[in-house]
């Protein structure tokens, strides 16, 4: 599975606000997943949601979205081109657990670096994932540091590409929850 990361936290950069009117904290009820708009368009949206936010996770999230790109990069999906024709895409606002929040870069960006290495592995076409590093605001007045996890993947129908997604979302999140997984990534 193709997968890069990046760092994006000077002045003028996009931070992840997890203070912002609409927040659904799924973390008291991560089956409401469901029932966030985001999720009618791509279901296993709502499924990466609940696990994320589940009582064993080491991250939860803050936001969401999900669109179709207008125009994509065959080539970083690993896509023939056949396989080009519809795209979907989503992201996901990712925070670490309050007791072990993300205060310098390397932390984060160390989760990132291994979590690519890990995807490289798969071999899983049609798909990417980019995490990009970001300052966050989780409380008001309290900085820390969040991900943003993009995924994008093609077919050559939309149900295709809506399939090559899905299983992109849920390799990532076996990724970050697998036992084995967590205590590499050290959360």
């Amino acid at each position: 599975m193709e997968a890069d990361w990046e760092i994006e936290i000077g002045d003028g950069a996009p931070v992840i606000d997890a203070c912002w009117e609409g927040f659904v904290d799924l973390r008291q009820d991560p089956e409401r997943a469901v029932e966030l708009p985001e999720t009618k368009e791509l279901m296993a949206l709502a499924h990466a949601l609940a696990s994320l936010n589940g009582p064993s996770s080491p991250v939860w999230t803050s936001k969401c979205d999900v669109w179709r790109p207008e125009a994509f990069d065959a080539d970083e999906l690993d896509a023939p081109a056949e396989a080009a024709k519809f795209a979907v895409a989503c992201y996901i606002d990712l925070l670490p657990v309050s007791d072990r929040p993300w205060l310098v870069p390397g932390q984060a960006t160390d989760c990132c670096r291994k979590l690519c290495e890990r995807f490289h592995t798969l071999r899983r076409r049609c798909c990417r994932a980019d995490l990009v590093v970001r300052r966050a605001y989780i409380v008001p007045g309290r900085g820390a540091l969040g991900i943003t996890a993009y995924f994008t993947a093609c077919g050559p129908a939309i149900e295709d590409a809506r399939s090559a997604l899905a299983s992109a979302l849920a390799i990532f999140v076996e990724a970050l929850l697998h036992e084995d997984a967590a205590s590499t990534l050290q959360w």
